[in-house]
């Protein structure tokens, strides 16, 4: 479902010399497989979650979901190929302030050119816990509430694959069981599959394959 492949991605740094982050020979992820990378801050994760769902681009190497090889599609074409077939869940929510749970949600529709399903997102809601809070703006949801809607808006176009960055981060550890749990629980009854990093022992503990950072990036055990 999920391959990466001899992936190397660097950074020019101010003296013009370029600066190796992502040295990954290979990493598979299964058709509605939950793999939890861990690993220290700093070491690639974020950069490789990033890469995967071409929000930025690699030296060389590829990236194939399902029959699609990201590295090859044009800016426009990846952007709408990751609307469409990738779910993120970023540690900062980025939800708009202005908007309700549920419009918040529905946007995730707007980008894969499809008609807007407010039938589907109020679902996806009520599925995480949130069917009494359509209308709430995020100022008026608890940051875990904010989560749940984050989540919600990941899974609304029944993508193929949810990438989570350090989703527990920002959860007070009372409620980053739950947060953990709605990931899982969510992605099961979506049939999609999940690669969630982490530098969190206690979150990683939780899923059957976990792979530490310094087996898939070799930038971080050299």
């Amino acid at each position: 479902m999920l391959l990466v492949e001899n992936v190397k991605k660097s950074y020019r740094e101010p003296d013009g010399q370029r600066l190796l982050v992502l040295d990954v020979p290979r990493l598979e992820v299964g058709a509605g497989e939950q793999v939890v990378i861990r690993g220290r801050s700093g070491g690639g994760k974020t950069t490789l979650l990033n890469a995967i769902a071409g929000l930025s681009t690699v030296d060389e190497g590829r990236i194939r979901i399902n029959d699609t090889d990201v590295t090859q599609l044009p800016e426009v074409v990846r952007d709408r190929f990751r609307a469409r077939h990738i779910g993120f869940v970023f540690q900062t929510f980025n939800l708009l302030a202005g908007f309700t749970a549920l419009e918040n949600v529905l946007l995730g529709m707007t980008f894969t050119g499809q008609r807007s399903d407010p039938q589907r997102g109020s679902e996806l809601l009520e599925r995480v816990g949130l069917g009494h809070r359509l209308t709430h703006k995020p100022a008026a949801l608890s940051v875990g509430e904010q989560q749940r809607v984050a989540v919600a808006r990941a899974l609304v176009n029944r993508p193929a694959l949810l990438l989570a960055d350090e989703p527990t981060a920002n959860i007070d550890p009372a409620h980053q069981q739950q947060v953990v749990d709605l990931l899982r629980d969510a992605c099961h009854g979506e049939n999609v599959a999940m690669l969630l990093v982490t530098h969190a022992t206690e979150v990683a503990d939780q899923f059957d394959r976990v792979v530490h950072l310094e087996e898939v990036n070799r930038v971080v055990s050299a």
